[in-house]
């Protein structure tokens, strides 16, 4: 039997990236917007106050982004896949430990401790690299859809799980998101990763890496690829650097507010626990049109133009949200809040892989994570201590709405970096 020759192997990057997409759908339904289902329900029982218990939250999150620079180094001496199969395996663990806590102790080992450790270590680094490496053309198409997947994980997992919280209890549901973690993340995701075509005698796209032909003539790219490789030190010395990291920093401190604390929001409005679970997965599925809309724009326009515009929509969908009183406006925000997050999430490692390259990525990603996570864990237990001290949230919503204008004004100034001025040790490609 005659060898198929490598130029006609079926390109795995699209498999590559199915089984990236099925572990972030995981660890953003059972991990990360999980716990903002949980909360009541756990307060409830329990018997901790709302700031009580976003304390291991905050601490999830510290953790997940203290441990960046190491998972960046991780990442590159052993690849991605090992560290994703190794922190969803983590994930896995910690769960089955919060079907029992009865401390509170407890829920910061299990949860803040291991889900958080394993958070860093098995999803968006690792996942975000094996994109960058597999893609560079259709690097904003294939970030949209890994991005897409975290959406469609918590538009069909939240009401799931405030359904089984509510018949159940919330014991059984956080054994059931162990297993499901298992299933999804560690089994599935784990065979179908691969880290680079490098190993499997292919190339980024297929090879299909040249121009986008239209009509017979070669299309101009609009949209900026940088010609050489940046070390993390010399990308880390511009200014482009900490400008997509200061609007990427104010839209998590927003959407990790919400993640948190929309449902208990939502309850104190006088909605029903399924009732606001329900927002909260269409929040998170609406953020799938954002972040395919922002993918496919993303070929065609700078993705901080386009990141620009998601922050004025997360600004008025927060609004909405402050004055809304009937459902109808609470779906309104949904869609709108859900749409413009969802567009802005791809931003991140959209630009740095198309600002700095492919080869030091992960490093690269791996220092703005201590940064995202002093914004991503301080907002849920500022937003619990106004609540338990004023019996309301909206000072943490002005502040919200302040930083998202912080953020539009750096998205505009967030040009790509000058090579020749800012890096003088880059190697080119």
């Amino acid at each position: 039997m005659v060898p198929t020759p490598l130029k006609q192997q079926r390109f795995y990057g699209w498999l590559a990236l199915a089984g990236a997409m099925l572990t972030i759908c995981s660890t953003l339904g059972n991990v990360v917007i999980a716990y903002g289902i949980f909360l009541p329900a756990m307060s409830d029982d329990l018997g901790w106050s709302r700031a009580f218990l976003s304390a291991p939250y905050t601490a999830f999150w510290i953790i997940m982004g203290l441990l960046g620079p190491l998972v960046g180094v991780s990442v590159v001496k052993f690849g991605p896949r090992r560290n994703m199969i190794f922190g969803n395996i983590v994930i896995v663990l910690g769960a089955l430990g919060m079907s029992r806590v009865s401390e509170v102790w407890q829920v910061y080992l299990f949860y803040s401790f291991l889900m958080g450790a394993g958070q860093s270590f098995g999803s968006f680094i690792a996942a975000n690299s094996i994109i960058t490496n597999w893609f560079t053309r259709r690097r904003a198409l294939a970030i949209s859809l890994l991005s897409a997947s975290g959406g469609f994980g918590g538009l069909l997992l939240s009401p799931l799980l405030g359904w089984i919280i509510s018949t159940r209890g919330w014991s059984p549901a956080w054994m059931c998101v162990s297993g499901a973690h298992f299933l999804l993340a560690v089994v599935a995701g784990g065979l179908l990763v691969r880290n680079n075509p490098e190993d499997m005698g292919q190339t980024p796209d297929g090879g299909a890496d040249g121009p986008i032909i239209e009509s017979g003539n070669p299309a101009r790219s609009r949209v900026y690829q940088t010609p050489v490789d940046w070390k993390a030190g010399d990308a880390l010395r511009t200014r482009a650097f900490w400008l997509t990291l200061a609007f990427a920093s104010t839209t998590m401190f927003t959407l990790n507010f919400l993640t948190l604390h929309q449902v208990a929001y939502l309850q104190d409005l006088g909605y029903s626990p399924v009732t606001a679970a329900i927002a909260a997965g269409l929040l998170a599925g609406m953020s799938i049109v954002g972040q395919l809309a922002s993918g496919a724009l993303g070929t065609r326009y700078e993705i901080r133009h386009i990141a620009a515009v998601c922050l004025v929509g997360i600004a008025i969908g927060i609004t909405i949200l402050m004055n809304a009183r009937i459902l109808p406006l609470i779906y309104l925000h949904t869609v709108i809040t859900g749409i413009s997050c969802g567009g802005i999430i791809v931003a991140l490692p959209i630009l740095y892989g198309a600002y700095f390259g492919r080869t030091h990525y992960a490093r690269i990603l791996g220092f703005t994570t201590p940064i995202t996570t002093i914004f991503s864990a301080g907002s849920p237990l500022l937003a619990a201590f106004v609540f338990d001290n004023y019996d309301s949230y909206t000072p943490v919503f002005l502040i919200a709405l302040a930083l998202l204008g912080i953020g539009f004004i750096c998205a505009v100034l967030d040009k790509p970096p000058k090579p020749g001025a800012n890096a003088p040790e880059v190697t080119s490609l």
